[in-house]
C-alpha cells in the first residue's frame, strides 16, 4: 500500500508541475522587448556612439582629438581641432545623425 502512495504521489507530482511549465504565455504580442520593434527615440548612448563612428571616418575631421557626449538628444563635442573649418565640419557631420536635437561645438578650440 505504501508503494501504491509513493507512487500516487510522484505521478501527482509530475502532472502539476508539467501543467505549470504548459502555463507560459505564449501570446505573440507579448513579445520581449529585444524581440519587439521599437518606436522609441535613439538612445544617447547610441546617438554617442554613431557619432564617434562618423568623425573617426571623416578624413577632413580629426575624430580622435573629439570627445563625444549626449545628454537627451543634445551632442557635445570636446577637444582640439587645427581649425574653424574642422569644428564646422564636425558639427555638420554630428547635426545628420539620427536622434540629434541640437549640437554644442563650444568646448571645441581651435588651435593646439
Amino acid at each position: 500500500m505504501r508503494k501504491n502512495a509513493s507512487i500516487l504521489a510522484a505521478t501527482l507530482a509530475a502532472v502539476l508541475f508539467s501543467g505549470a511549465a504548459m502555463a507560459q504565455d505564449n501570446d505573440p504580442s507579448k513579445k520581449p522587448a529585444a524581440d519587439a520593434d521599437s518606436n522609441q527615440p535613439v538612445t544617447d548612448t547610441w546617438i554617442t556612439t554613431k557619432v564617434k563612428s562618423s568623425l573617426l571616418a571623416d578624413s577632413d575631421v580629426s575624430g580622435t582629438k573629439i570627445e563625444v557626449d549626449t545628454v537627451d538628444g543634445v551632442v557635445f563635442l570636446t577637444g582640439n581641432v587645427d581649425s574653424q573649418a574642422q569644428v564646422n565640419e564636425a558639427k555638420r557631420i554630428a547635426s545628420e545623425i539620427d536622434g540629434v536635437g541640437k549640437v554644442d561645438t563650444s568646448r571645441l578650440k581651435v588651435g593646439k
